[in-house]
């Protein structure tokens, strides 16, 4: 059985620390490098839920996306509730791993999982990490379908390969325009506008999609500003659903890492949603403006 110092000196090969942006939070946050371990849990979310998983699981490591502080503490008392988790992790042995940024940019990294998950190619990065000779890491990727979709099409397609949440997906533009490339990126994608306006996709799938960076891009691509010739859809995923497939393709890095060197490493993954909304009205869509006030 490996010791944790030695399973963690491989993630942190596969997403090194330093490929991290300035401000996150990434690396070992619990943990005592000498303990032995048999079993590892991958999840999106760092939260009391999946922690009691992997008690119950048995893990001595837990991976996570999302880190657990990402502005930093003064406490990690257990009357809170990153404390409880601290808490509960330590009490049980369970060391604690972040790739967040390191993830997202790496080859292959989240948007790439995204891309597979939803049967497309991945032609390129979105916004290439201008530290690799190979142009093969950075933030996002610039995708191509198989056949051309419909933007009603594709995102039944994004609705039915990811994970199910609450919110669904979401589409801006028009439904019956053809798609045949696409932008992803995983997790907030609203701050990539201007390199998917670059990319020249005919749509862009992310989450966390805001109100008026949405409005203005769609409403500029559809009178041709910044050079546009055609209009360009948008697809608002749940920030969860669009991460979560890295969490399968980490695991198995992790499995073949273990095969290799005989760890014999059980390696899982978290099935639990910890997507935050639990519930979803829909408008009624009957009619196409709102009534007279009265």
């Amino acid at each position: 059985m490996p010791r944790l110092s030695e399973v963690i000196a491989a993630l942190e090969n596969l997403w090194p620390a330093e490929r991290a942006e300035s401000w996150d939070a990434v690396g070992t946050v619990v943990g005592d490098p000498e303990q032995e371990v048999t079993r590892v849990l991958f999840a999106v979310d760092p939260v009391q839920e999946i922690v009691e998983e992997a008690v119950k699981l048995g893990a001595g490591l837990l991976v996570t996306h999302h880190p657990l502080y990402l502005r930093g503490t003064t406490t990690v008392a257990a009357s809170t509730f990153k404390g409880r988790v601290v808490h509960t992790l330590i009490k049980n042995d369970i060391a604690l791993h972040v790739a967040h940024t390191n993830a997202d940019t790496a080859d292959p990294g989240v948007s790439d999982a995204l891309a597979g998950a939803l049967d497309l190619r991945v032609v390129r990065p979105l916004v290439p990490d201008p530290s690799d000779p190979d142009g093969r890491r950075g933030l996002g990727r610039v995708c191509e379908l198989d056949h051309p979709l419909t933007v009603r099409e594709l995102a039944a397609r994004a609705a039915e390969r990811l994970p199910a949440t609450t919110q669904g997906i979401r589409a801006a533009g028009d439904p019956e325009a053809l798609v045949r490339t696409v932008a992803v990126s995983g997790g907030s994608g609203d701050s990539l506008f201007d390199h998917v306006r670059a990319a020249g996709v005919d749509a862009f799938l992310t989450a966390d999609l805001r109100h008026h960076p949405a409005s203005e891009f769609i409403a500029e691509r559809a009178h041709g500003a910044h050079g546009a010739h055609r209009p360009l859809a948008l697809l608002d995923a749940a920030h969860w659903a669009t991460e979560w497939p890295w969490c399968e393709l980490a695991a198995t890095q992790l499995d073949e890492i273990s095969d290799r060197r005989g760890w014999g490493l059980r390696v899982h993954v978290s099935r639990t949603v910890t997507d935050p909304w639990t519930a979803h009205a829909a408008s009624n869509t009957t009619s196409s403006s709102m009534g007279a006030p009265n």
